[in-house]
């Protein structure tokens, strides 16, 4: 039996390419769970998988798709049958394992997330990684102490993947967004996924003069890093916290260590790749009643598996807005 999948492949010289091929069910990779694939999504690692010289790829010939949703086909684990409705994000799938760029994807049992009530397969990846590292950035800033009515909070990249969840979470659950954008013509949009002031990129951008400035956010969700996750350290309340989800920005950090000190400013790292299955479930079941749908649907553009060697180009160009669904049926 075949099916439709993205494979990149490198030939003799390094030089990788990308197409739409025939893969025999029997070329899947070990696992306990085989899914019917049928959505997955576009994502910064994604557009590094596909692009020159591979990126993250562990090894040739690779399906990419960083996660995906779909229905469970085969299972050696009693914990999914045949017909269940699943959801994977992380475990270095579309990396060093075959991930959802295809109709098919065997995996192990344990990545794998249970659909909560509230999600259909579609819906799960319109949130996608980007979308579950928000909530698990919500998650963490809520369990340090954030509270609506404190103060705006900051969200960094608000336009991307990320951002564009955290957004629209945060002002559904009652706080005060201020979105970072680089992108002027996005303001409208943002505003319409909640935030209720826009904060020019620039206005952050510069390098940082005094390790402490006025206290602005009660919180912030950072998708950036780099010199502006420096910046955004020497604006935050006492006590208050950044969740840091992206290296956008750079890995580097030019900062001191007085806003953690004077201030009590906590840096939480949001690492979406190994969490715990209870802390996946929890975000999961939190998104399905907590992220307004109709938000969700203005922040979605649909795509096939033939469109995807333009998109993984563009989105290491920033050029993506919100959150691109792949029919990989389509």
């Amino acid at each position: 039996m075949s099916f439709n999948a993205l494979v990149v492949e490198k030939d003799d010289e390094g030089k990788t390419s990308v197409s739409v091929q025939q893969i025999d069910t029997d070329r899947l990779p070990d696992g306990d769970v085989t899914v019917a694939v049928e959505y997955s999504t576009v994502n910064y690692k994604d557009g590094l998988c596909i692009g020159p010289g591979g990126g993250l790829v562990r090894n040739y010939p690779h399906v990419p798709g960083i996660d995906f949703a779909g229905t469970v086909e085969a299972s050696d684990d009693p914990r999914y049958k045949p017909g269940d409705k699943v959801v994977l994000t992380g475990w270095r799938v579309g990396e060093a394992h075959w991930g959802g760029y295809a109709q098919k994807a065997r995996v192990r049992a344990d990545w794998l997330v249970p659909l909560p009530e509230g999600l259909d397969t579609r819906r799960a990846m319109a949130v996608g990684t980007a979308g579950f590292t928000a909530m698990l950035a919500v998650n963490a800033l809520e369990d340090h102490g954030l509270v609506p009515g404190n103060g705006p909070v900051l969200v960094t990249g608000a336009a991307g993947g990320v951002g564009s969840v955290a957004t629209a979470i945060l002002a559904n659950l009652g706080y005060e967004v201020a979105g970072v954008t680089g992108r002027p013509e996005q303001e409208s949009y943002l505003k319409e996924l909640g935030a209720s002031r826009i904060v020019a990129r620039e206005e952050l951008a510069e390098t940082v003069k005094r390790p402490l400035e006025g206290e602005t956010w009660s919180g912030c969700v950072d998708a950036v890093g780099g010199a502006m996750l420096a910046r955004v350290l020497g604006q935050m309340k006492y006590g208050s916290s950044v969740a840091a989800v992206g290296l956008a920005g750079g890995a580097n950090l030019p900062a001191t260590v007085i806003p953690f000190l004077l201030r009590g400013v906590n840096l939480l790292g949001i690492d979406s790749v190994m969490q715990p299955y209870e802390n996946r479930l929890r975000a999961w079941k939190r998104i399905a009643s907590d992220l307004p749908m109709d938000k969700l649907e203005a922040m979605v553009q649909p795509a096939t598996l033939s469109d995807l060697p333009r998109l993984g180009a563009d989105i290491l160009k920033g050029q993506v807005r919100g959150r691109v669904v792949v029919d990989v049926n389509a």
